[in-house]
């Protein structure tokens, strides 16, 4: 219960990603326009971007709107990768910046989008936050990125009910999944955004059939339908 963001392109600053379009995440963490579950994202937000191969974040548990120390250096953050969301957090979730997405194992940055039991999930030392999101970062980044569908597709089985679009960069790719909630995709002549909902009303915006997973390696989006209960 989130939106979330991805750019791989050619360097960009973070503030012309979240905070300066007329529907940014900015504005979505107050207002979304096509979240199916919650009214808002108040509980948090993160910001992860690449510094040539390593990656950085800025991470907190207050809302996004106000914070104005962030909203003064977002225009100077620049990268040729971002993965960045804002958090309305499940009943029983921890409300704390490490709850926050992106999650990181030190090469990606991953951010979740949804819900699941975290009963259906293992413990894990690496995780960062006992939240299910969390949970579930420790698990996806266990198994290795190029095996995201079928482990998705696996955490469906065990829980039916579970909403599981994932967002990741590495840098030099993005990858995501749509199962259970939104996203949309826009190529543009400098990079690729993949985002829970369009930032602005640009009729390029083409929307994700639900249970694909999607892989963004330059300006090529590829598609790969997710078969699962």
């Amino acid at each position: 219960m989130c939106r979330h963001l991805g750019w791989l392109g050619e360097p960009v600053t973070v503030a012309s990603l979240v905070m300066d379009p007329a529907n940014g995440l900015m504005v979505q963490s107050y207002s979304p326009r096509r979240q199916k579950h919650g009214l808002m994202n108040a509980d948090g937000w993160g910001v992860g971007f690449f510094d040539g191969d390593t990656p950085r974040r800025w991470r907190s548990a207050a809302p996004l709107w106000g914070d104005a120390s962030f909203a003064s250096v977002a225009p100077a953050l620049r990268s040729g990768c971002i993965v960045a969301a804002v958090r309305s957090a499940s009943v029983g979730m921890p409300i704390e910046p490490t709850s926050n997405a992106p999650f990181t194992d030190g090469e990606w940055l991953l951010s979740h989008n949804g819900l699941v039991d975290r009963a259906t999930l293992p413990l894990s030392t690496k995780a960062e936050s006992t939240c299910d999101s969390a949970l579930l970062a420790a698990l996806i980044f266990d198994r290795g990125l190029d095996s995201l569908g079928d482990t998705i597709v696996e955490v469906a089985a065990a829980d039916p009910n579970a909403r599981l679009n994932i967002l990741a960069g590495n840098g030099s790719r993005l990858l995501a999944t749509t199962w259970g909630d939104t996203l949309s995709a826009l190529r543009r002549v400098d990079g690729v955004v993949l985002a829970s909902e369009p930032y602005d009303d640009n009729p390029d915006w083409q929307e994700i059939p639900d249970r694909h997973l999607v892989s963004v390696v330059g300006p090529d989006i590829e598609l790969i339908p997710l078969k699962g209960p």
